[in-house]
């Protein structure tokens, strides 16, 4: 893993060179092993939260762990192309507009002691910005160079807090060309069904029942990028016990295992069907 500005990550994307790299100020990862016409993403696998503002914050450590995604990143490591946020949502959210990134207040509680200065917002607000432009510099090498690309764009959600049964598995779709892309979609829900996990935990995938995939990462590519499909896929916090803040290592491992060929092959038929 090298340490590389911005630049320098643009640079070697645009060259084509294979590398492991974080940004310089450590906002974000991004691993190459090779080119292929599919990526995989963890925007809230982040826990990092910057010191100047621990003071400030009213959210407790573990509130705000509670709604980020940890593990995601690591349910698909092993994949070429994996670009992962190191900070916290509760900072700035990469899944939301500049103009909404930093929150005022979250999930119905206030955030901050004293509102955060231009200075502090900014500082925030140019990560958000830098993501960007390496996600823009990705998707523009990968459909210049296979003419079509498909992103995994792994999330998770709190089963727990719902008052109905949901879904182990959710995928949004409502801001997604649905009907170019319906006959992927389903063969993608149909791939997550069939996780088997360990410890007997009941496996459903659905579409549209949790969430609907609004978020800004899935409309930024889809709007930028015409070739591109984006898959926003909310795996239900199965894998960890939400209030104790545990993780079950042997979930993580079982989803991570079948995904590495359940996600492959998925991509290597959208490419197929698409190229």
């Amino acid at each position: 893993m090298q340490k590389l500005s911005i630049a320098q990550i643009i640079s070697n994307i645009e060259n084509e060179n294979i590398f492991h790299a974080v940004a310089d100020d450590y906002s974000f990862t991004l691993k190459i092993d090779h080119y292929v016409p599919y990526a995989c993403a963890a925007v809230h696998d982040g826990h990092q939260f910057r010191k100047e503002l621990w003071e400030n914050c009213l959210h407790n450590q573990y509130e705000r762990w509670y709604e980020e995604d940890p593990e995601t990143k690591n349910m698909v490591k092993s994949h070429p192309i994996v670009i992962a946020g190191c900070d916290s949502r509760f900072e700035y959210d990469l899944n939301r507009t500049p103009e909404e990134a930093v929150f005022e207040t979250a999930w119905g509680k206030e955030l901050w002691k004293q509102p955060l200065s231009k200075t502090e917002k900014d500082k925030s607000l140019q990560k958000h910005a830098n993501f960007y432009k390496v996600v823009f510099a990705l998707i523009s090498k990968l459909e210049d160079k296979f003419g079509t690309c498909v992103v995994y764009d792994m999330h998770s959600y709190n089963w727990r807090r719902w008052d109905r049964e949901v879904p182990t598995w959710n995928l949004g779709t409502v801001n997604i060309d649905n009907d170019r892309f319906r006959n992927e979609v389903e063969s993608w829900r149909e791939a997550l069904a069939s996780i088997e996990f360990p410890h007997k935990i009941k496996q459903t995938a659905k579409i549209n029942d949790t969430f609907q995939g609004n978020g800004y990462f899935l409309k930024y590519i889809t709007n930028n990028f015409k070739n591109t499909l984006v898959l926003a896929t909310e795996i239900a916090k199965i894998y960890c016990d939400e209030y104790q803040q545990i993780i079950f290592p042997e979930v993580v491992t079982a989803v991570e295992k079948q995904l590495k060929i359940l996600l492959k092959e998925h991509a290597n038929n959208f490419y197929k069907s698409y190229s």
